[in-house]
């Protein structure tokens, strides 16, 4: 993963996300992983994470109108926002979520 080279990050108000993956598939394990590192190292106590197999419950999915898979969805605070792929560029994805990178 690349690392941002900040050194504090703004978390201003809970995260709650909803990862969708395809099974056990590589992407989806390199997604779950990613996120995972992510949020332990940068988010702490300040998120909410939800993970949704779209074989096991497609009907959320499709509620949600997931296309791809890995995909993550952030519900709160909005505006929502949608990331597709492995969540491998971790400074795409925290400026993505809305969180702040102060030098």
């Amino acid at each position: 993963m690349k690392e941002p080279t900040a050194d504090e990050f703004i978390v201003e108000e809970n995260l709650v996300l909803t990862l969708y993956i395809s099974g056990m598939s590589q992407k989806s394990m390199e997604a779950i992983d990613n996120l995972k590192w992510l949020c332990d190292k940068y988010l702490k106590d300040s998120f909410e994470l939800e993970i949704v197999d779209i074989y096991k419950d497609p009907k959320l999915a499709s509620e949600q109108h997931i296309v791809f898979s890995p995909s993550l969805l952030k519900k709160s605070p909005l505006p929502k926002k949608t990331l597709i792929g492995t969540l491998s560029d971790t400074k795409k994805v925290l400026q993505s979520l809305g969180i702040k990178i102060k030098k």
